[in-house]
Parts: C-alpha cells; sequence; structure tokens
C-alpha cells in the first residue's frame, strides 16, 4: 500500500519497508533513515525480516547487524532463535505482526528490513499458508533426503510437479521437502499469479522501498563482503553450528554448506545467484519504490527518502 511520494513520509504512514539485495547496504540506509526519523522526533525501530537472521550463533554469516549498528538502531527479530531450532514463515509473521503492532500502539515507527521475500511479506501481510503435513510424511521424506540426497528429491519432485521444481534449486533440501509433503497431502498447487508472494494489501499503511544496484558493483560487494566475512569468524560460526547440530532451515544460511567444505569461492557464486533472484522478484512487486543506492552514501539515500 503506497501511501507517499518519493522524498516524502506521510502522516498516514505507518510502517517504512526497505527491501533489497544481500550486500546492497540495507542496514547501513536503516540507519541513516532512523537519524532523520529522529530529528524529527519519531522513534525508528527495525524489525529484521529474513529467515536466517533469526538464528543466534550465525550474526556474522547472516550479516546481521553488529553491536555498533544496534546502538545506532534497535533491531528485533534478529538473532534471537537457537540454530537447532526450525523457523516457519507462520511462526515468524506471529512474532513480526506482535512486534509491529507494539510498536505503533508505543507510538513508534517500524523499519521492516529484510531480504526473505516471503518473510517480508510476512511481516506486512496475512499470509494465506499451506497446511503443515502429518508428522509420518516429514519424517519419511527427512529421512529420504538424508539418505538420498536432495538433488534426487528434487529429481522426483521435477517428475511429479516440473513447474515447483523449476522455481526451487537441487540442493535447497528445505524447500524441496515442503513441496514433496504438499504434494503427498494434495495440497500442492501451481501459484495463481506472477506476484502470488506478494500482496498490496497490508496490515498498516507502508511505504515500501527497494533498493537496488548496479549489478557488477553488487557482485564487487558480495564478494568483499564474504572476505571481510570469513576474517570476522564465518567459519567459526559455520563449524560450531554444525557441531551443535543445527536445524535444516539453519543449514539454508548462504555460505553454511560452502563454508563447511572451505569452499569460498562457492559461497561468493551461491550468493551472488542468490542476490540476482532477489533483484528479479523485487522488481516485479506492485507498487514498490525502486532507489538506485550505486556509488551513493546511506546519508544521501536516506536524504531522498525523507528529505
Amino acid at each position: 500500500m503506497r501511501t507517499d511520494t518519493p522524498g516524502t513520509i506521510s502522516p498516514v504512514t505507518r510502517v517504512i519497508a526497505l527491501f533489497g539485495p544481500t550486500a546492497v547496504g540495507k542496514t547501513d540506509v536503516a540507519i541513516a533513515l532512523a537519524r532523520r526519523l529522529r530529528d524529527r522526533d519519531q522513534r525508528p525501530v527495525a524489525v529484521g525480516a529474513d529467515a536466517l537472521q533469526v538464528y543466534a550463533g550465525l550474526e556474522v554469516l547472516t550479516g546481521v547487524a553488529d553491536a555498533t549498528q544496534r546502538a545506532e538502531l534497535e533491531h528485533r527479530l534478529v538473532a534471537f532463535l537457537p540454530v537447532t531450532e526450525t523457523c516457519s514463515a507462520g511462526a515468524y509473521a506471529r512474532l513480526a505482526h506482535a512486534e509491529i503492532d507494539g510498536l505503533l500502539a508505543e507510538g513508534a515507527t517500524p523499519i521492516v528490513v529484510g531480504g526473505t521475500g516471503l518473510y517480508l511479506r510476512a511481516a506486512l501481510a496475512d499470509l494465506d499458508l499451506k497446511p503443515p503435513a502429518p508428522p509420518d510424511v516429514r519424517a519419511r521424506l527427512e529421512a529420504e533426503v538424508a539418505t538420498r540426497g536432495a538433488p534426487a528429491l528434487h529429481a522426483e519432485l521435477a517428475r511429479r510437479a516440473p513447474w515447483a521444481a523449476a522455481e526451487i534449486a537441487p540442493t535447497d533440501r528445505q524447500r524441496i521437502v515442503r513441496a514433496l509433503e504438499l504434494d503427498a497431502i494434495g495440497a500442492l498447487e501451481p501459484p495463481p499469479a506472477e506476484n502470488q508472494l506478494w500482496t498490496s494489501d497490508t496490515r498498516h499503511p507502508t511505504r515500501l522501498i527497494g533498493l537496488v544496484m548496479e549489478r557488477e558493483a553488487l557482485y564487487a560487494r558480495i564478494d568483499a563482503r564474504v572476505d571481510a566475512m570469513i576474517a570476522a569468524g564465518a567459519m567459526d560460526e559455520v563449524r560450531a553450528a554444525h557441531a551443535a547440530g543445527a536445524s535444516p532451515s539453519a543449514r539454508q544460511a548462504l555460505g553454511f554448506d560452502e563454508l563447511l567444505q572451505d569452499d569460498v569461492e562457492a559461497m561468493k557464486r551461491r550468493t551472488r545467484n542468490y542476490a540476482k533472484r532477489q533483484l528479479t522478484w523485487m522488481r516485479k512487486l506492485p507498487g514498490v519504490e525502486l532507489v538506485d543506492v550505486t556509488d551513493r552514501e546511506p546519508d544521501d539515500v536516506a536524504r531522498e527518502l525523507v528529505g
């Protein structure tokens, strides 16, 4: 639901949402935006909308705002869940709605910051979720993916529902298992529309801002960011999480499997591919306000957004 023109935050707007590909600089822009909002006597609070930043112990790997950044802008729903736990969009939605509603009731301005499309939608709107599969179906499929591997089950999904397999990477075990679960209970259906992942019918008046960057510049930032993560201890994080019995959903973090195999270049490739998909999806969102941040400082971007 767009409520402003570019360069303004209207009195009607209650929630600001920042989306963008990994490494585009969402956190820095959110902090710069928060400074300007505080100058207007508002109280901004960031609410994370990322499927992997929820895990405590993977902060470096998933790019959670560091202590200095959090001192400038309070962040909610990041680094709160043990790596052994599984997080679903439905569970996250309940938490995000409670956080956003509570902040609004206090007179604060939520800035929803994320790079996971489904979690952004879950934070801002009501989800129409598919039913869970019976425990025995989930257990059987988890056992199969453990013994046969994700690519084998992806091939099986491709035979049953080619349209579903085309949207899932052969290594994405979590989504493969979920699709096969839905197929087993007769609930796997083609998406009715291109933008089913998104809706403009948000729970509160929201300004949706999509950060974009020239492709080569973004890829260079991704490579540099991965190098910085390695230097900051991402490899140790992954090994510790693996030893602790990280859940299948925690293992979906970009670079988790790659770093277990000491393959930094593979992590960079996977991250670049993921960023490309994020950009493609974001540009299709109805009502999104795209802002090019190539070679720009966060304060300059914030000035464009709120004046």
